[in-house]
């Protein structure tokens, strides 16, 4: 019985001339076709695994993958030092927050101070306005502490230094030692150990 050629090939079983085809032809285009939905399945792959199968594949001991671990590990010094920097830049940023407002206050101080160098030949009613002063000095003073601020050692006679010490002029006394404070003209404070102002001096030179 011929082959009716109106007929449409069932499952592929037929080619375009009609004859059926041979079972081994048909395993063979099935793999083909799974062969083709395996390379489709590598190309699907996402970027996460194809670095990984990079690097599966890559020798560790070769100058390249020796050259990307050494910038992966600079990579992360570098990010680790921007780190440590900023968290120390914010820290020290907390700790001297206040220096400005505490600047602002020392002539306050000052004030206060030269008001008390005044103070001699007094009668009664001025001495106890010069008590007034001075408990209002101790107790500006010991708020600005309790926020860090010290005042800058510079007594009379103790030795001159350049780094706490302003000379703001010279003197001649034989009863001190050379290089030696002869007078405070204005006191110098630190803020939390950082030098917020210099003692302004006098320095005994002979």
């Amino acid at each position: 019985m011929a082959k009716n050629t109106n007929e449409v090939p069932i499952n592929g079983l037929y080619d375009d001339e009609g004859r059926i085809l041979e079972e081994q032809a048909v395993e063979g285009r099935s793999d083909n076709e799974a062969e083709s939905a395996e390379e489709s399945a590598e190309v699907s792959l996402s970027k996460e695994e194809l670095a990984a199968l990079c690097k599966e594949s890559v020798c560790p001991e070769c100058d390249m993958f020796k050259e990307a671990e050494a910038i992966r590990l600079r990579a992360l010094a570098d990010s680790e030092n921007v780190k440590k920097r900023l968290l120390r830049e914010t820290e020290e940023l907390k700790k001297y927050a206040g220096e400005s407002i505490l600047s602002d206050l020392l002539p306050i101080l000052d004030n206060l101070d030269l008001a008390l160098s005044h103070t001699d030949n007094l009668s009664a009613e001025c001495k106890n306005f010069v008590v007034g002063v001075d408990m209002t000095r101790k107790i500006f003073l010991d708020a600005v502490r309790n926020h860090g601020l010290e005042a800058v050692q510079a007594a009379k006679g103790t030795e001159f230094d350049p780094e706490i010490h302003d000379a703001v002029g010279t003197v001649q006394e034989p009863s001190l030692g050379d290089n030696r404070i002869a007078q405070v003209v204005q006191n110098g404070y630190r803020l939390k150990g950082r030098l917020l102002r210099p003692a302004k001096v006098m320095v005994n030179k002979l």
